[in-house]
């Protein structure tokens, strides 16, 4: 009997560290990374610490104006993409950086590492046919590997900066368009309004005065979307909207396309 109390006490204690190391690799932790909270109204940074001119250069080549990628061409370069995944694994941030800088960093990492997993597993139709894409430590930075949902939940959604969610891509056709352009420290706040604004008053929404189709985003990452600090999805959609939603307009959500975003 004892034996058996014994088994079943180390399965659970094994059971319990599996799923630390889970809820860690799916963001419930910073993993050591530095954050900063945003404090509004965000302003862009005069200079920019890290050079993302190599991402840049790549996605100006092989992502169109309406995000869509050419992975066959990121392919054909990929020394050029494990050159610069290498550029942010050796330099990782530090404290003493301003919070646009860790934004930019933090959001083009993600980005750029999305884009290596799909190459090194291309052709696939979708990023969830993949394994563990968003819980697995893919993602080198010093003497730590992150996970993708790390990047996304224990760092970028505890910036206080909601925007975020319009500017990483998943690889996916419902997904918030890839910008073809790297983000910086000192276009951040100018890059992150485009996008939103996009995102919002485009395809994958529907938006009404009192029918309202939206991104499963919305619904998703409801508590992330704040007006005088309260969550309001309607008061932060109708901050940025065309056409405004009316206040107590009941909420419907899209199906969500995770087929792949290829050109």
């Amino acid at each position: 009997m004892k034996l058996l109390v014994k088994i079943a006490g180390l399965s659970l204690l094994l059971l319990s560290l599996q799923s630390c190391a889970l809820f860690s690799a799916a963001g419930l932790s910073t993993q050591g990374q530095p954050i900063k909270k945003v404090q509004p109204p965000l302003q862009s940074a005069a200079t920019s610490i890290v050079d993302h001119s190599a991402w840049n250069t790549l996605l100006q080549k092989h992502v169109t104006n309406e995000g869509w990628v050419n992975y066959e061409g990121f392919q054909q370069e990929e020394a050029q993409l494990d050159a610069y995944l290498a550029l942010l694994s050796s330099n990782s941030p530090k404290k003493d950086w301003p919070v646009q800088e860790l934004l930019a960093y933090y959001i083009n990492l993600y980005n750029a590492h999305t884009v290596k997993l799909i190459v090194d597993n291309y052709p696939t139709q979708s990023i969830k046919d993949l394994n563990g894409p968003w819980t697995r430590g893919i993602v080198p930075i010093g003497k730590r590997n992150l996970s993708l949902g790390g990047i996304e939940n224990g760092i970028l959604r505890k910036m206080n900066e909601p925007r975020i969610h319009f500017a990483i891509n998943c690889a996916s056709i419902s997904c918030p368009k890839l910008l073809n352009e790297a983000y910086t420290a000192d276009k951040i706040e100018e890059q992150l309004d485009a996008v939103t604004k996009a995102f919002i008053n485009g395809p994958k929404n529907e938006l009404s005065a009192e029918n309202p189709k939206l991104s499963s985003i919305f619904n998703w990452y409801a508590k992330d979307y704040t007006v005088n600090g309260k969550q309001d999805v309607i008061g932060y959609i109708n901050q940025y909207a065309n056409q405004k939603i009316s206040t107590n307009a009941p909420l419907e959500y899209l199906e969500y396309d995770w087929n792949l975003n290829k050109q």
